[in-house]
Formats: structure tokens, sequence, C-alpha cells
């Protein structure tokens, strides 16, 4: 996933704070004998699995510190067309070419959990979902389209309390946080005049 389009899903923004982002760690990785098609008439990709056979894989991400919170955001996020399911991904040491795959140095080997597209494959198209495009053309209105993420606010909302822990947009800690950092920079002003 798109590191800014997980913020928005966990955080409620793609810009959060540092400390936010400092909980998460974010590499790439591949995930072997599968293969990412563009959903029919939607800009985001279904990822299904694929005969060993076929040699084919995913470039995707690898995210750790991940809290239950956020991954009840993801799920809702994804939807039923979704089923999260257990993997194995190579966490890449090196980056190649983000198409082919060329010049990739794989590393460790990691038992993760993704979405598998189980809405039936009469819903993709035939090629390759491509993730450059959607970077250059359809990113902003992913992060900031409001009604995009509703459903998952309501689900939040519906809970009666907050699944990030206080760690979203306008979460409790987040807040102490942002006010925190608000008087280390006054006094840091004080000591400057």
């Amino acid at each position: 996933m798109e590191p800014l389009v997980l913020y928005r899903v966990i955080y409620g923004t793609p810009s959060p704070t540092s400390f936010q982002k400092s909980l998460l760690t974010i590499r790439p990785a591949t995930l072997h004998d599968h293969r990412r098609h563009r959903v029919r008439f939607c800009d985001y990709p279904a990822i299904i699995p694929t005969d060993v056979s076929t040699n084919t894989s995913v470039r995707g991400t690898y995210v750790r510190g991940l809290t239950d919170g956020d991954i009840f955001r993801l799920d809702t996020f994804e939807g039923w067309e979704y089923e999260r399911r257990k993997v194995n991904i190579r966490i890449l040491e090196k980056e190649g070419d983000e198409v082919t795959g060329e010049g990739n140095v794989e590393g460790e080997e990691v038992e993760v959990e993704t979405y598998v597209w189980i809405a039936g494959e009469k819903h993709l198209e035939e090629g390759e979902w491509d993730f450059g495009e959607f970077r250059r053309e359809k990113l902003g209105s992913w992060v900031d389209a409001r009604e995009e993420y509703d459903d998952i606010d309501r689900a939040v909302e519906a809970q009666g309390k907050d699944p990030t822990g206080g760690r979203g947009a306008n979460g409790s800690i987040t807040e102490e946080l942002m006010k925190q950092l608000k008087k280390q920079e006054e006094e840091i002003m004080k000591k400057a005049i």
C-alpha cells in the first residue's frame, strides 16, 4: 500500500506527525506467486494467487508496528472484496526496477498478512496494475478525498472508542504530543530572543 494512503487510513491524514511515522517501519518487499491486477472501472489494485510455475510476483510494502486499531481501520478500508491472509514475503535489501524487479536484492523471508482479492476474477482487468501511474495520476485524489474514508470514520465512531489508541490525527495522544511540541517550540523561541 502506498504509505500516504496507509497514513490516511490509520491516522486520518496523509501527513502524520513525525512521532506517528516513527511508530511504523515501512520497507519494500516482494510477494511471490501472486499477481496484481487493476479492478475494473476503479483506480485500485487487487492481488490474486498464481500458480508457482507462472513465476509472478508483486512489489509491495512490509509494515511493522500496526496496532489492532490500525488493522481494524485497514479491514474496514479494504472491505468485503478482500480477505486478510497469511503469506510469506521477501524484504528487499536493495530496490531495483519497480516494474520488472530487475536489480532487486531480496533478503529475509517473513510471514505477514495481506489483503487478497476474493470478489472474483471477472471484476479484474487482464493486465498488471501500474503503481507508477497511480502515484502520478490518482494518488492526490486518494489522499485528499474525504468521502473515500467516510466508512472508516463511521465505523470508528460506531465503536464508541478510538481504535488507534489515541494515535489518530485527532486522537488524545496526538493532541497531547502536539501541545508538548508547541510548548517546546515556544521555549526555543524564548531562548532565541
